[in-house]
């Protein structure tokens, strides 16, 4: 083998070694930088639990706040509540006392008219009509209605019958007489009216009968 073949060859060798040395580092570096990548991913997802982490604490003090000012507004709800249904439980009758004031008034008038040394009977019993209109307007005005059911048929759930009386011009289980007035309030039987029921004149059928 002459020299400059002998050159040629261990050229080549270097080339081949320089070649496998230079893929070798490149094949270092790659690793090092995918591991380098790894690391910096790593660190970005710790940040990022971290962040979350502080967004989370944030939000749940923000609620925890929310929740304290909702308890003191319902305690001060339920106190204003108590104090009302208080108030109203203790008032509940004030209009109603308001509006039997004239009535009372009345009432002391008349008693004064009758302790006269010569009260006028037409007066005193005027004043007592007045004083009654007055009353059944008061208990209009809280939806009071009064049972004076003559002439109507009699029913159970309203009327209390006291007594049954043969009628010949009054149809029967009707009403032909009213011996206490009845009272409702908002359509809720409050007194029953108590009542004498016609019925069936035996009598009377019997003469019609003969006749």
């Amino acid at each position: 083998m002459s020299g400059d073949e002998d050159t040629r060859e261990r050229l080549l060798e270097k080339e081949s070694l320089v070649e496998s040395e230079e893929a070798e580092r490149k094949a270092i570096e790659s690793e090092a930088e995918q591991l380098l990548d790894e690391v910096e991913n790593e660190t970005f997802s710790a940040e990022e639990l971290a962040r979350q982490l502080e967004e989370a604490s944030t939000k749940a003090r923000e609620n925890w706040d929310k929740l304290l000012r909702m308890q003191a507004e319902m305690e001060n709800l339920r106190r204003r509540t108590d104090k009302e249904l208080q108030n109203a439980r203790k008032y509940a009758l004030e209009r109603f006392v308001k509006e039997l004031l004239p009535v009372i008034d009345s009432v002391e008038l008349a008693v004064g008219a009758a302790s006269a040394d010569a009260p006028d009977i037409s007066k005193i019993r005027e004043g007592n009509e007045l004083i009654l209109k007055q009353f059944l307007s008061v208990l209009e005005k809280f939806n009071v209605t009064v049972l004076d059911p003559v002439g109507e048929p009699f029913n159970p759930d309203r009327h209390e019958a006291i007594s049954m009386q043969p009628r010949a011009d009054v149809e029967p289980n009707t009403v032909a007489q009213v011996f206490q007035k009845g009272y409702l309030l908002n359509d809720r039987l409050i007194r029953p009216a108590m009542v004498i029921v016609a019925q069936v004149d035996t009598k009377q059928a019997e003469t019609d009968q003969q006749a």
